[in-house]
């Protein structure tokens, strides 16, 4: 396995986390709180932004190998995560603009991968 595509793996894990700190969040938000501090220091709000370091870090690692025209196309499948775990999760509704949307996406990403 090349340097690159190693990296490139390492940029992808940081984007799923991410999207996991993002449900994290929203499930957090969810949540009745007593007072207002209570919604902003709590184990899973704290947790979240925990995991959102360690994206930062693990794209500063990534971005050392890989070409700096690889990382937005690699960080798009961001959208296609929150998605899945917007259905999953949250039983949100996937409508015929968010399915183009995500098509878009995900052809953009086949068509740099192929002739990037």
């Amino acid at each position: 396995m090349n340097k690159t595509v190693m990296y490139s793996m390492v940029l992808l894990a940081g984007v799923f986390i991410s999207a996991v700190s993002q449900v994290m969040l929203k499930k957090a938000a969810q949540k009745k709180y007593d007072s207002w501090i209570k919604e902003y220091v709590n184990p899973l709000v704290i947790s979240a932004y925990a995991l959102f370091f360690g994206t930062t870090l693990l794209s500063l690692i990534a971005y050392k190998e890989i070409p700096l025209s690889l990382g937005p196309i690699l960080e798009a499948t961001s959208y296609i995560y929150i998605t899945v775990f917007g259905v999953l999760l949250f039983k949100e509704k996937i409508n015929k603009r968010k399915l183009i949307s995500l098509g878009l996406i995900i052809t953009g990403i086949v068509i740099y991968a192929v002739f990037g």
